[in-house]
């Protein structure tokens, strides 16, 4: 326990610690307190020091002869190549018990030889993707690849589709043979030329696989002054707009039903679907105007004239309508990978729309 001087004392000391630059969980980990005590203090000055008090030792927890003796049993020839959850049956067998399984992982923990030693990669933390928001189109790109059946049972032709997430926009597509980082890379190029982009302008989204992280496509992006932006490995979530306009295209009407002839018959079909998907279909997520009416700033002044007609009939017939008219506003900002809801500076019914066409 600390009095009131002390606690005093000691909150000057480590804010002296972070006006000079060092980090405040770090400054309360050395004076052995906690950043959540420290904003207790700091919100009632007088409150009385509320931690526990130190607690002893349990009486029956293992002498450092008993830890000793445990480690020399897990480090012996006969079980050094197994873990504690396989060691401790085998022992039972035997008729001999020298610990329980938990108390075998905090001795190897305690002593440092808690590590991975499987064959495969251990398993690591991975930090969601920077979140990301476009504001108009040509700025953030989402792009992946998907399989088209070929005639040949097991062979595939590869679909390459760059969208704009802004406007739902394709602004790029092609159908090879091969799935490598070359042709992604002369797509992009096209998309740069077509597009007018400028350096710095744009940020280009994709998972992880070997195509997106391959050398050649990294120099052409670095090149092109396009900043690279990565899902976390295995996570199709961190792709969304990508993976729904896939299932768009798997699930048309017209989508076949058998492999696709030829690669000139493949790269036809997806053609027509392009076409129809950017200036024919009404994009639910974008208030319902095409993609290629967005791309070229035309969906404004369609959605005013909705607004308009849909208050002239409400005028007209007002005792039809118990409420507002419905909410043709347009769609300002579009969230890649958010950090949750409450970060995003939209209104709830953005929140509703679904990512999916």
């Amino acid at each position: 326990m600390t009095s009131l001087s002390q606690r005093q004392h000691i909150s000057v000391l480590i804010q002296k610690a972070v006006d000079d630059g060092a980090c405040q969980a770090k400054a309360c980990e050395i004076v052995g307190l906690s950043v959540r005590t420290l904003q207790r203090w700091k919100q009632d000055p007088a409150c009385a020091d509320r931690r526990l008090q130190r607690q002893q030792p349990p009486h029956n927890r293992l002498s450092d002869l008993e830890r000793q003796e445990i480690l020399a049993l897990l480090n012996s020839p006969t079980y050094a190549d197994l873990p504690p959850s396989q060691i401790v049956p085998r022992l039972a067998d035997q008729g001999r018990y020298v610990a329980s399984e938990s108390t075998m992982y905090r001795v190897l923990r305690q002593a440092g030889q808690l590590t991975h030693r499987g064959a495969d990669k251990p398993r690591q933390q991975r930090s969601r993707p920077t979140p990301l928001s476009a504001t108009a189109p040509n700025q953030i790109y989402s792009w992946d690849i998907t399989y088209l059946p070929a005639p040949i049972k097991g062979q595939f032709y590869y679909l390459y589709l760059f969208m704009d997430i802004f406007s739902r926009k394709i602004v790029g597509w092609q159908v090879f043979e091969t799935e490598d980082s070359e042709r992604a890379a002369e797509l992009v190029r096209d998309i740069y030329r077509r597009e007018q982009v400028r350096p710095g302008q744009v940020v280009l989204h994709s998972d992880n696989g070997s195509p997106m992280r391959g050398a050649l496509l990294q120099n052409t992006l670095h090149q092109l002054g396009v900043r690279p932006s990565f899902s976390r490995p295995s996570v199709s979530n961190d792709n969304p707009f990508s993976e729904s306009l896939f299932r768009t295209l798997k699930y048309r009407p017209l989508y076949p039903r058998k492999p696709f002839a030829s690669l000139h018959q493949a790269r036809c079909w997806v053609d027509g679907f392009v076409h129809w998907y950017n200036t024919e279909h009404r994009h639910s997520a974008i208030c319902y105007v095409t993609p290629d009416e967005r791309h070229h700033h035309l969906d404004q002044a369609l959605l005013v004239q909705r607004h308009a007609v849909y208050e002239a009939a409400r005028a007209k017939n007002p005792q039809r309508w118990s409420g507002k008219t419905r909410n043709w506003s347009r769609i300002e900002v579009v969230h890649l990978n958010p950090e949750n809801h409450q970060n995003r500076a939209c209104s709830n019914r953005e929140n509703l729309l679904k990512l999916a066409a």
